[in-house]
C-alpha cells in the first residue's frame, strides 16, 4: 500500500466478504472475485486513473483472477500468492487455480518471502516461467510469508519494480 501510494496512485485497502466487519459470508473465492471487480469500479469512479493491482495471498490469489482481464488494470503484483494448499484452522484445505495467468500479458510482479511455506521458492518459479513477459519475481531472502521484520525491503522491491514499469511505458500509468 504504502508502495504504491508513494507514486501517487490512490490506494484501497478492503476485506473480503465474511472478513472483519464486512457484511457477507465468504464465498470460497467465486464471489471474492466480484469483491475485487466493485473495488475496481468504485475506484475508476473516484479518481479516473489506471489501476494497478496488489493484493497478498488469499487476496492475491483472487484479485490476480479479476485484475488480469479487467483493461482498466494496467500492472499486477502478488505478493505471497500462495501456490501450493494452504490449510487454515477451521477450513478446509484452498487450492489455488492460477493457470489463467497463462494469459496475462499485463506487466506482472511476484513478492514471496524466501521461507514462505504457502509460495515456495521451486513452485512459484514454476509458475510464473508458464507466464507471459513481462514479468518478476523477487523473493526476499529471511521473510516468511507474513514478511515479518521484512516489509521495508518488501516495499523497496515493489518501489524499484514500479518505477521500471512506469519509466519503460509511461503511457500505461496516464
Amino acid at each position: 500500500m504504502k508502495a504504491l501510494n508513494s507514486f501517487g496512485f490512490p490506494v484501497l485497502r478492503f476485506n473480503f466478504r465474511g472478513t472483519g466487519l464486512s457484511e457477507g459470508e465468504h464465498d470460497q473465492g467465486n464471489g471474492e472475485v466480484d469483491d475485487v471487480r466493485a473495488a475496481f469500479d468504485w475506484l475508476e469512479a473516484e479518481f479516473h486513473l489506471p489501476l494497478v493491482f496488489a493484493g497478498f495471498s488469499f487476496g492475491s490469489a483472487i484479485g490476480l483472477r479479476a485484475a488480469c482481464p479487467d483493461e482498466r488494470v494496467r500492472a499486477v503484483i502478488g505478493v505471497g500468492t500462495p501456490v501450493i494448499p494452504v490449510a487454515e484452522a477451521t477450513e478446509e484445505a484452498r487450492v489455488y487455480t492460477l493457470d489463467f495467468l497463462r494469459e496475462c500479458g499485463k506487466p506482472k510482479l511476484f513478492i514471496s518471502g524466501a521461507r514462505d511455506k504457502f509460495s515456495p521458492r521451486e513452485k512459484l518459479e514454476q509458475l510464473v516461467a508458464g507466464v507471459p513477459e513481462p514479468k518478476k519475481v523477487i523473493f526476499i531472502e529471511g521473510a516468511d510469508h507474513f514478511f515479518e521484520g521484512r516489509l521495508r525491503e518488501m516495499r523497496d522491491a515493489i518501489e524499484a519494480w514500479v518505477k521500471d514499469a512506469i519509466s519503460s511505458q509511461p503511457s500505461a500509468f496516464r
